[in-house]
């Protein structure tokens, strides 16, 4: 998530982790479950780093599933002697899964989030394990990111908090900075065309999040956060910009209600 306070500095780090989450538990997300004097807009600080596993799991349908199959995707498809790109890696949990798969092999993966507590907790996450594969942790914002030698950039419900200037840009960025054979996996919030269909889609959503033990007023708050923080584009309007940046194939891959995981190939 690309999002919160930012930082400038570069990690090089040589160590992986097998633990899908961060500490082998999940601390429990209470950032809105008292009433707040005054909502402030959403950021990637410490208080949400730290419940950030339950958050996820919580509040994002399919949210393990996406990522592994994400892994997956991305062995498939890197290439030796290039890089992975993770743009708005968060703290690392779809990073230990690609270091897991890729463990065997000559692996350069640049993480990168504006996060300085998502970056830390990434960091000292891995610093406990010991695979030789080299991840570069950057603290820094998507825009900023040079794409060179990729043939594997993924970007997770991360697009959405971006200006919407700056999309077609790093979409564009992406596609020159990366090899033939190339796939970009990108999973995002998504909005409907049809305020019927999109109204529907939110319903179970607000179903959803209810189900998994929010309360009305902690979706209320987090939703009023969220309030020209996250701003989600439609499937056709990714479809749309990530063809007209030159890739030659797309695909919904995972689609639940208002939530998309999409590939597309550069040939």
């Amino acid at each position: 998530m690309d999002l919160g306070h930012s930082c400038t500095s570069s990690l090089n780090i040589i160590k992986g982790t097998k633990n899908y989450f961060s500490d082998g538990k999940m601390e429990k997300d209470k950032v809105f479950a008292i009433k707040k004097k005054k909502v402030k807009p959403f950021e990637f600080n410490e208080e949400v780093t730290d419940v950030f596993d339950d958050m996820l799991n919580r509040s994002v349908p399919f949210y393990m599933e996406s990522i592994q199959r994400q892994s997956q995707l991305a062995a498939q498809y890197f290439q030796d002697g290039s890089r992975i790109y993770d743009l708005g890696c968060s703290h690392g949990n779809l990073g230990v899964l690609i270091l897991d798969q890729l463990k065997q092999r000559n692996l350069s993966m640049v993480a990168v989030d504006s996060s300085i507590p998502m970056i830390e907790k990434y960091l000292k996450r891995i610093e406990k394990y010991d695979y030789q594969s080299k991840v570069d942790l950057v603290c820094g914002f998507l825009e900023d990111i040079q794409i060179k030698n990729a043939s594997v950039v993924l970007i997770n419900l991360t697009l959405q908090f971006l200006d919407m200037e700056k999309r077609d840009d790093l979409i564009k960025k992406i596609y020159q900075g990366m090899n033939s054979n190339g796939i970009l996996i990108l999973t995002e919030k998504t909005i409907h065309e049809s305020k019927v269909l999109d109204d529907l889609q939110l319903e179970f959503y607000r179903t959803f999040k209810v189900e998994n033990g929010y309360s009305q007023l902690e979706i209320s708050q987090k939703r009023d956060a969220l309030d020209k923080v996250l701003i989600p584009d439609t499937i056709e309007t990714h479809q749309n910009r990530i063809l007209n940046a030159g890739f030659s194939l797309f695909d919904v891959w995972l689609k639940w209600f208002n939530f998309a995981s999409m590939i597309a190939i550069k040939k």
